[in-house]
């Protein structure tokens, strides 16, 4: 009897809600926010919630717990080096359900399943272009920095390429065509 056993059961036998709940529980771990079905979210938002309070421990114990649901290292690591500790102020409500309308094929409810405390991503900035300086004669001509510090480059010859005819690519074969052609026979005029 299942008495007072109440969780969502998501339409899937015991084995294929656990795997569910663990491939969703992995991805929100690494991607930080998934977009997922609200229901699903909801189903797997406890689990999540349970690992990181565990995370915040970071016992023997507590990773060897984590590790029987995650059953990744690498995963474990991230969660308890860099995850837990971004939460260690915070008592609980590590993560949020935000609804974000009906899916267009069957109308199910989506949502986005994220972690409160997102690490932003590094963005790169480009790099400063070198200055050049004009030459002082009035040409006009720009002064690279290395004849600025008296290394001066000889400057090379022009080359002329010659053109060549540019080579058209043969139109890639699809599928059905692959197939017809091994199996054709003499008489087909396909």
């Amino acid at each position: 009897m299942r008495h007072r056993k109440a969780h969502s059961l998501n339409n899937r036998f015991t084995s294929w809600r656990k795997a569910t709940l663990r491939s969703l529980a992995r991805n929100l771990l690494i991607h930080q926010s998934i977009t997922t079905t609200k229901s699903r979210a909801s189903s797997v938002q406890p689990l999540v919630e349970k690992m990181i309070s565990l995370a915040k421990k970071n016992t023997l114990s507590a990773k060897r717990k984590v590790y029987a649901l995650l059953g990744d290292h690498k995963l474990v690591s991230i969660l308890f080096n860099e995850i837990g500790p971004r939460f260690a102020n915070r008592g609980s409500g590590y993560t949020r359900i935000l609804g974000l309308g009906l899916r267009r094929g069957d109308g199910a409810e989506l949502a986005l399943l994220e972690l409160t405390e997102i690490k932003k991503k590094e963005t790169r900035k480009p790099k400063k272009p070198k200055e050049t300086k004009r030459a002082d004669d009035g040409t006009g001509q720009e002064i690279t920095p290395q004849e600025i510090s008296g290394e001066k480059k000889a400057k090379p010859e022009t080359v002329v390429k010659e053109e060549r005819p540019i080579l058209t690519k043969k139109p890639h074969k699809k599928f059905l065509g692959g197939i017809r052609s091994i199996f054709k026979k003499e008489r087909d005029a396909l």
